[in-house]
């Protein structure tokens, strides 16, 4: 874990050091003794104070991943990454499964547009055809695990937005419009530093990574209902892909 955090980036201290404990902890630099290092080693490691630790420490104990034991110190429950499976129906829900307590879709920004050729190519449209896009950010027990950009043909879901907004799932959605089930068609993934808005939406610190899915989905039929590009905390989910 490195050493002291970095000041005058915008994100909080406390922040900053819960990602490092975090990333820590996934990497398996605790498991000797299965305990977070005491709260003045962590503060003398940093170089802050022991309040801005604790505000870390219950940052990461509200998402399940540490526990106070009186008399004892900060026991490690949970060090393992949300596995995230990639297959032919795809689902956040039920992917991340029984691994959180509570998961959350949240509908920001919402518009109809015009697809430009990206989005018309996956989506198989006309370059200018009328699309709805929706910035969406996924949480599990109150944790950002992924921010995403998701079009779908406006003339077929005009009424996603509110949907999705209503049930915070797109499956769910998808279902109240009249697609009862879809399949995945393509997914590609790749890495890459975490950008400014990705820094908001995850609540990252600055050089972390993000793992970067650019998905298309179809009907039982084979006509692409959704694509979207989805970047996720790499050092909060990993992808298993199941044929």
């Amino acid at each position: 874990m490195a050493g002291q955090v970095q000041r005058q980036t915008g994100v909080a201290l406390w922040r900053q050091i819960a990602d490092r404990i975090r990333q820590a902890i996934s990497a398996g630099a605790y498991d000797e003794t299965g305990m977070v290092p005491p709260e003045t080693v962590l503060a003398a490691q940093f170089g802050v104070n022991r309040h801005t630790v604790r505000s870390a420490i219950a940052a990461l104990a509200q998402e399940g991943i540490v526990r106070a034991v009186q008399g004892r110190g900060t026991l490690i429950e949970r060090k393992e990454r949300l596995n995230f499976p990639i297959s032919k129906r795809t689902r956040f829900t039920s992917g991340i499964g029984e691994q959180a307590r509570e998961m959350r879709g949240l509908l920001l920004t919402h518009a109809e547009e015009r697809a430009d050729e990206e989005v018309a190519r996956w989506l198989k449209l006309a370059p200018g055809t009328a699309v709805i896009r929706m910035e969406t950010v996924r949480k599990a027990d109150n944790r950002p695990v992924s921010s995403a950009s998701t079009w779908f043909p406006a003339a077929r879901f005009a009424g996603m937005p509110d949907a999705y907004e209503k049930t915070e799932s797109i499956t769910r959605a998808f279902a109240a419009l009249g697609l009862p089930d879809y399949v995945r068609a393509t997914t590609e993934i790749s890495a890459t530093h975490a950008d400014a808005a990705d820094l908001a939406a995850l609540e990252l610190t600055p050089g972390a990574i993000v793992l970067v899915t650019k998905a298309m989905n179809t009907d039982l039929e084979g006509v692409p209902v959704q694509y979207a590009v989805t970047r996720f905390a790499a050092d909060r989910v990993q992808f298993t892909i199941e044929n």
